[in-house]
């Protein structure tokens, strides 16, 4: 069962994350950048984060991350342990959660996200059909369709993401929470490949 949300201010936060590649080809997403704002799109946290394997690929083309921002980052497991104690008990908003959870590798209730990607008033306007996640929306086209704000023209910023994510949140929640209260479930279901991430 959801909480209610009496006071978004303390219980709603939004996360994005910006990974590196790692193993062959660097196929393998490793967590090198998170950041954390409140309801107010205030930042909680925003901080690089030391690789644990060896960098195979910056991304720098989408990430803007170089080998030189990682040094002297905080080690994973100190921001692993420091991210599920603001998690705790809060409400998560986000787009494509799974993606963020699985690179912390941090669960979470599902009941206790609200991820963008999925709602579904977002993806009806943008005549996303079905329940699954086959098609996922872009936050940079949900930021310029609801919005009209631009987003991630250039390199992809957590920090810019996770306000960006919050705003859409914040923009309907008089909406999404009186569903969500009701027991009507007003998201498509994440990627089923995904559904550790979730508790």
């Amino acid at each position: 069962m959801s909480q209610k949300i009496t006071n978004p201010d303390v219980q709603v936060i939004a996360i994005a994350t910006s990974n590196v590649g790692v193993g062959p080809g660097g196929s393998t997403s490793m967590l090198a950048r998170v950041a954390i704002v409140n309801y107010r799109g205030q930042v909680v946290l925003d901080t690089f984060v030391a690789p644990t394997m060896a960098i195979t690929d910056y991304r720098t083309a989408t990430t803007g991350i170089q080998a030189t921002d990682l040094e002297g980052a905080p080690k994973f497991s100190a921001i692993q342990t420091q991210i599920a104690q603001l998690l705790h008990g809060r409400t998560l908003v986000g787009h494509t959660l799974w993606n963020d959870l699985s690179v912390l590798g941090i669960p979470h209730p599902a009941v206790a996200t609200r991820d963008v990607a999925l709602y579904q008033p977002f993806r009806n306007s943008l005549r996303v059909q079905g329940g699954g996640t086959n098609q996922i929306i872009g936050l940079k086209t949900l930021m310029w369709h609801f919005m009209r704000r631009r987003c991630g023209d250039e390199t992809m910023c957590p920090l810019e993401n996770a306000r960006a994510a919050m705003d859409l949140y914040r923009s309907t929640a008089s909406d999404w929470e009186p569903a969500v209260s009701a027991g009507n479930w007003p998201c498509a279901l994440p990627p089923s490949t995904f559904s550790r991430c979730y508790n």
